[in-house]
Parts: C-alpha cells; sequence; structure tokens
C-alpha cells in the first residue's frame, strides 16, 4: 500500500534530491513557500522549502526498494525513528498541502495577515511601539493605517513588514 514518507535531504539541497529521486521515476513532493525576506537592505518575496532540509516521497514499502533512496545525491535518508521502519506521515496531509497552492507552480503563498479594522503594532522604524488600525493594503509592499498621533488621527502609509499584530 503506497504512502506518503518524509525524506531528510542536505543542507539546502532539496531540489537536488527531490530532481534526482523523479529521475529514478519516485513520486516526490517538495512544498515551497514565498515568504518575504530582507536581501541587502530590501525585502523581497523568495521561494524556499517550507521544511527547511526535507520534502515527501511516495512508496510502498511492501514493493519498493528504498536503497536507492539513501543513495540519491543530496538525500540523507528516509526520517526514522530509531532503528525502526520509516513512518508514513500522517494521512491527508500531502492532500492539504497541495490544496493550500495558490497557482498551478505549486507554491504556497500566503494570504494576507491582515484585514481591514485589525489592529496592528509597528515593530521597527522610527514609529517603534505604537499602534494603529489597519485601513488596506497599497500594493504588494505597503499598508495603509490609521495611526493616533498628537491628539488627533493620522493616515500613514507603512512597509507591510513593519507590522505586527497588536497584542
Amino acid at each position: 500500500m503506497q504512502a506518503w514518507y518524509a525524506v531528510q535531504s542536505k543542507v539546502r539541497q532539496e531540489s537536488v534530491a527531490a530532481e534526482n529521486l523523479t529521475r529514478q521515476q519516485y513520486d516526490v513532493y517538495l512544498p515551497l513557500i514565498q515568504s518575504p525576506k530582507r536581501r541587502r537592505g530590501r525585502w523581497r518575496d523568495v521561494i524556499e522549502p517550507l521544511f527547511p532540509s526535507y520534502f515527501f516521497v511516495q512508496l510502498d514499502l511492501q514493493r519498493q526498494n528504498t536503497s536507492p533512496i539513501r543513495s540519491t545525491r543530496g538525500v540523507t535518508g528516509l526520517v526514522r525513528f530509531g532503528n525502526e521502519a520509516p513512518q508514513p506521515v500522517p494521512n491527508g496531509l500531502i492532500e492539504r498541502l497541495k490544496a493550500t497552492e495558490t497557482d498551478s507552480d505549486g507554491i504556497i503563498r500566503p494570504q494576507p495577515v491582515f484585514e481591514p479594522g485589525d489592529r496592528v503594532e509597528i515593530a521597527s522604524g522610527p514609529l517603534t511601539g505604537l499602534q494603529a488600525v489597519f485601513l488596506s493594503s497599497s500594493g504588494e509592499e505597503r499598508a495603509n493605517l490609521l495611526l493616533e498621533l498628537l491628539g488627533r488621527s493620522n493616515r500613514v502609509v507603512l512597509s507591510r513588514h513593519h507590522l505586527v499584530p497588536a497584542s
């Protein structure tokens, strides 16, 4: 009976390992996520593995030999607990991960964190520590906020990367 199993890869070699296993006719799933990262002083959306150093392979342990997996370039081995046989990932996990992918390119793109009316806190920049009300998104990088400052409400536009949910 086929099931999905977790495979550990060498550091930052998930895609190399997954590609090599695919060439060997294994059914492989490497979930990718798009997330903002600061690179060279600027925020950029980066596509990276959802689980660093791990991906999934579908196997039938009764019929398939797993020895080629261990010797595949980029692979450390199947995830095991002690000396036991590899354990399958929980039923439905892979299907739920695939359902969160937004496009046919197989990349998970998180939905906006804030809804209009949410209270947010400014986590960095000159207004650090102040609370505001999230009004709307202004493009991909910016957020419109309503900020109480100097006794009146002011409309402010800040980078969305400076915001966290208010505690």
